[in-house]
């Protein structure tokens, strides 16, 4: 939270679930300088034909709760957030459990994001923008492809890096 507050130069509207862990983050990392609310869904039985090993309830209601500021009721909302997971999940199985691609270290995942947001800002053309996000927030002036990414690739390998530490051989 400490991290998104230090990239924000406004104030915003935040929203999350009802984890009670975010109400200490957001307080500590925005102080008063935020417009905040919890959106808690509500979970109820689906219905016998649409169970299955792996179903989610359904989704019964949802309790929108002003935290901090003056939220506007309106835009209480982490569809936003659940769109972006989702896209993030079906764009990179590493990130589905349960498949053969799931990987537990962090390393991995880290180096993996970094493909998937430079892919999705530089090189995927957006229906809703007809253009790149990096085109549309004239950060780019041009269509990337994947190769350019891998350029960028080589370009860092290619730097000599910090060398390990020095160990005399017993003789």
């Amino acid at each position: 939270m400490n991290d998104l507050a230090s990239r924000l130069a406004n104030r915003v509207q935040l929203t999350s679930d009802g984890h009670k862990a975010y109400l200490e983050a957001v307080e500590g990392a925005f102080g008063a300088d935020i417009d905040f609310a919890q959106l808690v869904k509500l979970y109820g039985a689906s219905a016998d034909s649409a169970k299955g090993r792996y179903s989610p309830a359904e989704c019964t209601g949802a309790i929108k709760t002003p935290i901090e500021g003056k939220p506007d009721p309106k835009h209480i909302s982490t569809s936003y957030a659940e769109r972006a997971n989702l896209t993030l999940r079906m764009h990179m199985r590493r990130f589905t459990r349960l498949t053969n691609g799931f990987s537990k270290k962090i390393e991995n995942h880290a180096h993996s994001m970094a493909l998937f947001t430079t892919y999705y800002n530089f090189v995927r053309i957006h229906k809703t923008l007809r253009v790149t996000p990096a085109m549309a927030a004239g950060v780019s002036d041009r269509l990337w492809d994947v190769s350019n990414i891998v350029a960028l690739l080589e370009a860092a390998e290619a730097k000599p890096g910090k060398r390990g530490s020095y160990k005399k051989e017993a003789a």
